[in-house]
């Protein structure tokens, strides 16, 4: 039977321009469903109610759209780079996306500065240092960090280098820093020493060993045994790296080769990293929502999400199939390499074809790896639900469990938090938290007063979501997670908080429907309505175990929550300080800088001129202020 669009969507069909965008896909709740991007938005977003679409995922994805919206964009590259954030700001559920919505971790030399420091951060910046990733563990890179330092000595500290210091730090007597501080290498020594450091990140290790081995030859040369033995340690240092790597090719070539494997809705794509013909390393990225979509949608996805967050763009990427839009996605890689060509390659035969079957092979092991650890977890998880179920006596088992926290600080800055857990595992996308507005102690903590805000609102939200299910598209509270009741309610605190939580659900008249207990903190108790002895859980039960992690993981958020709010506090204070801001000006500037006040004070004046409302004058008086 043909399908026909609604009237609303026949319309915006109709008006579509024929130029390059991006198009956003709404079900009949405004959320988000599917994001895309197009050369000629009319053609495109039409294509999808065609009646010749055989595709099942776009089948399905039709029958759900009741709006779209589009943003027309000046060309296809433009397009390309807003569909990226789209979908990682909106994590749309037929869109394929990263499974791990987070800031992977990066090496970085803080190359702009006079004596660069070797750090491990996860926010790529535009700040003159030279980035190394992304990875998928933190603790390999720190793992690699430690090696590397003993090759190439480098700061970790924050002092001002005047190569004037009395002494240097206990890291100069281990030998994990080469003391520029007191003179012991100069500004241009140092930088050499961190510039070889940077190329063997890049894979380039040959000559830096070379000449590493030459300097150590001359210096036992010249019976300086004692500069021979640091350039000894140095090279063991290095060739324990070195060791790890494999020769893939003789010649100096960059490569990354990407290939994936699927079970079921699960996907795992392996990246093998070639630098200077040698196998440097090797990271896995789990994918979502790649169920009935190609192998050469997956691969299209999955090369536009890396390599917008990769430090290094290599000279050739090898697939395992023809990608969609290769000449565009090559066109991109070149722009964000610089201007240096980069190749999409899909081999037949030779050595790069079995470096493709090498990262397939190593994908499907890695897959099956994780999926029975996953089978593991899962079967943990399904004990731990049903012990906590039958303890408590639950009428169901609580898959969904929503547990409250309150955090503050000698009654100031006092936040709520929620977490919650699916089936046993954290449902991070769902975390909340309540800036408490109506507790006011002169600085005596009220945190019975502060349970009580936070649960009332949560509760509210419940009651306007269902009394109101057709809140306008996008708005917050539209989303499911304030829709759906709790299987069980934790609040942390002893028989004070738990009755705080039934008063709230009484007078939500919702008692009935959500199971509520009481954590106590000093023997993990959980106390139940109307029952005067607490339930202690089995020490080394499941359901015990998963308590304490929903119980820590409230708590961690609540005091990050805390830290934050108290930061903001102190920031906009140190601005509304300054003569000539006002509630418009800072907000402006705290939204030029990311909410960073260290970012304004380094700010030049050029750069705080650029925020609306900030003169010659203002920049100057800020500048003055907060230097």
């Amino acid at each position: 039977m043909p399908f026909t669009p609604s009237e609303h969507i026949q319309s915006i069909l109709k008006n579509l321009p024929h130029k390059p965008g991006c198009y956003l896909m709404r079900d009949s709740e405004g959320t988000i469903i599917y994001v895309g991007k197009a050369v000629d938005l009319h053609n495109r977003v039409r294509s999808y109610f065609d009646n010749g679409v055989i595709d099942p995922k776009t089948l399905r994805l039709r029958e759900q759209i009741t709006h779209i919206d589009f943003i027309v964009l000046p060309n296809e590259i433009a397009a390309l780079h807003t569909e990226y954030h789209l979908i990682k700001e909106h994590q749309p559920r037929f869109n394929i996306r990263f499974k791990d919505d987070k800031r992977y971790p990066y090496i970085v030399v803080r190359w702009a500065k006079d004596f660069p420091t070797v750090e491990l951060t996860r926010r790529m910046e535009q700040d003159g240092s030279r980035y190394f990733g992304p990875y998928t563990s933190a603790w390999s890179v720190r793992e690699t960090l430690d090696v590397l330092r003993k090759a190439f000595p480098y700061l970790t500290c924050d002092r001002e280098i005047t190569g004037k210091d009395d002494r240097a730090c206990l890291y100069y007597d281990i030998k994990l820093c080469n003391a520029p501080c007191i003179g012991k290498v100069n500004r241009e020594e140092y930088r050499a020493s961190l510039q070889n450091l940077m190329e063997f990140l890049s894979g380039h290790s040959d000559r830096i060993v070379k000449d590493m081995r030459q300097q150590m030859n001359e210096a036992a040369e010249n019976l300086n045994f004692e500069r021979a033995a640091a350039f000894r340690d140095r090279l063991k240092a290095m060739e324990r790296i070195v060791e790890r790597q494999r020769v893939i090719y003789s010649v100096d070539v960059d490569h990354d080769v990407i290939a994936f494997a699927q079970e079921k809705n699960d996907t795992c794509v392996q990246v093998l990293f070639i630098r200077g013909g040698r196998l440097v390393g090797k990271e896995y990225f789990l994918l979502d929502g790649t169920d009935e979509s190609s192998q050469q949608e997956i691969l299209r996805n999955f090369v536009v999400q890396f390599y917008e967050n990769a430090a290094v763009i290599p000279e050739e990427v090898l697939l395992p199939d023809e990608v969609e839009e290769a000449k565009l996605l090559a066109t991109w890689l070149k722009e964000k390499r610089g201007g240096k060509k980069v190749t999409i390659s899909v081999p037949k035969r030779g050595s790069k074809l079995e470096l493709v079957r090498i990262a397939a092979d190593n994908a499907r092991e890695t897959l099956t790896l994780l999926r029975a650890q996953w089978a593991a977890d899962t079967n943990k998880q399904t004990q731990a639900i049903t012990e906590l179920q039958e303890a408590l006596e639950l009428p169901n088992p609580p898959n969904r469990i929503e547990c409250f926290d309150i955090s503050t600080l000698q009654g100031t800055a006092t936040v709520a938090s929620r977490v919650v857990f699916l089936q046993g595992v954290a449902k991070k996308a769902e975390y909340r938290k309540f800036n408490i507005r109506t507790v006011t102690t002169s600085g005596e903590p009220n945190d019975f007063q502060s349970m009580r805000e936070a649960l009332t609102r949560r509760f509210q939200r419940y009651v306007d979501a269902v009394s109101n299910p057709m809140n306008a598209p996008g708005q917050r509270d539209n989303d499911e997670t304030w829709r759906l009741l709790p299987d069980l309610l934790i609040v942390d605190g002893g028989k004070g908080q738990l009755g705080i939580a039934v008063e709230v659900l009484k007078g939500f008249h919702l008692l009935d429907h959500v199971p509520v207990v009481g954590l106590a903190k000093q023997f993990e108790e959980l106390f139940l309505p109307e029952r005067p002895d607490s339930i202690l859980l089995p020490r080394r039960s499941e359901a015990l175990f998963m308590v304490q992690r929903i119980r820590d993981e409230a708590h961690r958020f609540a005091i990050t929550a805390n830290r934050a709010r108290r930061a903001k506090t102190g920031m906009v204070s140190k601005l509304e300080s300054i003569p000539g801001i006002g509630p418009s000006k800072r907000k402006a500037l705290l939204r030029a800088f990311d909410r960073d006040i260290d970012a304004i004070r380094a700010a030049s004046l050029e750069e705080l001129m650029k925020v609306p409302g900030v003169s010659q004058k203002l920049a100057e008086t800020i500048k003055a202020a907060l230097e």
